[in-house]
């Protein structure tokens, strides 16, 4: 490797690095989870309400969801894998648990919109 190659690789990382911890910083909080099953809109719900729902398809698959303490979990589920069971508790906006054998993906929603573009004109 020359010198040049060992800058570039630097460069790269600290790129990522300082994109990373800009997306902590400026991420905000949802306000409602969204439930969508195979894209269409099932439910609504409020975050800062706790509660556990059920959601029973057509084909007999079904996923329970738990809203607790402002954050958002798949406690069960029918798939095969469970990897919706697996994931982390989310509660930031735009952050989602999908399952998807069942076609249910659940989605934080409604936090104030960040003045951070992705895009710079």
């Amino acid at each position: 490797m020359k010198k040049n190659d060992l800058f570039l690789i630097g460069g790269i990382i600290v790129f990522v690095f300082v994109a990373f911890l800009l997306l902590l910083i400026f991420r905000t909080e949802g306000s409602k989870v969204l439930i969508t099953i195979d894209g269409k809109e099932h439910k609504t719900f409020n975050i800062n309400e706790d509660t556990t729902y059920n959601i029973l398809l057509d084909n007999g698959e079904w996923n329970i969801l738990e809203i607790k303490d402002g954050y958002v979990k798949m406690l069960d589920a029918s798939c095969p894998d469970k990897l919706c069971v697996k994931h982390n508790k989310i509660r930031y906006n735009t952050e989602s648990i999908t399952c998807l054998p069942n076609g249910v993906d659940i989605r934080v929603i409604g936090g104030e919109e960040s003045d951070l573009d992705a895009i710079a004109k």
